[in-house]
């Protein structure tokens, strides 16, 4: 067997876990796509993939061939379009992780935007809010706001991201509205879990001005201390895509606007590696360019 199309073979069924699946998008049977892996395996002398009557999965050593057979298929279709003076057109899936916060009707307009340029990219989005590891679990690309991006990773800064510390009316209405950064110590706060502490420092009129809150809700599930917030169980320390509607609907607050605000910046952070395929290079151009990411 051609050990290249039983990489392109490995490959799909890796990506929609199924050697049914792939044997349908690749028009073979599926007994041709599991001979090809099993060709595979026997040439690596190791398992590739785990396989039960339910699902497919990578095992350890197959998690690593797919990462670089994955990138060596990509490189070797642009430069085969290359040479032959083709277009290259992004296509594949392109497995993406983010936060959970990303889950807005702004991102929603931008992915769209995406595949309606380039049809033949699927996208495969993770918004667990874990942090993933890309290396070993096959990922092409992730979307962090962060200030320190993972020196091993190459980070390409995309845009900022305001953070609003925000509360419903109603909380406001009962807890009191504070007016300056000290009269918000004490307040009742929605708490990201990944940001360990209570205290809060923000820039004063006279300087920094440091604040404790009390928790009363703990969650990395950013969507779970939106919805929270609605309901006027405290504050929550939230990004502006998150809660912007809100805000001009009324529905929120930005509490002490002139001063309590942080801005994160948002990076598109993938592997070292010499060469991006179409479909990781064309996303992150693109929305690095959408106005609707400012």
């Amino acid at each position: 067997m051609d050990t290249l199309v039983s990489m392109r073979v490995f490959c799909l069924v890796a990506e929609l876990k199924s050697f049914a699946a792939a044997a349908q998008r690749l028009r073979i049977s599926p007994a041709m796509a599991s001979k090809h892996v099993m060709q595979l395996e026997k040439r690596l002398g190791t398992r590739l993939l785990n396989r039960t009557s339910r699902r497919v999965s990578l095992s350890e050593s197959g998690a690593l061939y797919f990462e670089q057979a994955r990138q060596m298929l990509d490189s070797l279709d642009e430069v085969e379009a290359a040479v032959s003076k083709a277009t290259v057109v992004p296509r594949g899936t392109l497995r993406l992780t983010a936060p959970v916060w990303m889950v807005n009707t702004i991102f929603a307009r931008v992915l769209a935007a995406y595949q309606a340029r380039y049809p033949d990219v699927r996208l495969d989005i993770d918004l667990s809010g874990r942090l993933v590891n890309l290396v070993e679990e096959g990922f092409d690309l992730a979307l962090r706001a962060t200030a320190a991006p993972d020196e091993a990773l190459i980070a390409r800064p995309i845009t900022n991201v305001p953070f609003y510390m925000v509360a419903a009316p109603a909380y406001l209405k009962r807890a009191g509205r504070p007016a300056r950064i000290a009269d918000m110590a004490g307040h009742a706060l929605l708490q990201y879990a990944l940001y360990p502490g209570e205290s809060f420092s923000f820039q004063g009129e006279n300087g920094p001005e440091t604040i404790k809150l009390a928790p009363v809700l703990r969650s990395a599930n950013e969507t779970l201390l939106h919805m929270a917030a609605l309901e006027g169980m405290g504050l929550a320390f939230l990004p502006k895509w998150l809660v912007a509607a809100d805000i001009a609907a009324g529905r929120l607050e930005h509490v002490v606007p002139d001063q309590v605000v942080f801005v994160g910046k948002l990076f598109a952070v993938y592997p070292s590696r010499k060469y991006l395929s179409a479909k990781v290079r064309t996303f992150i151009d693109f929305i690095a360019a959408d106005k609707r990411m400012r």
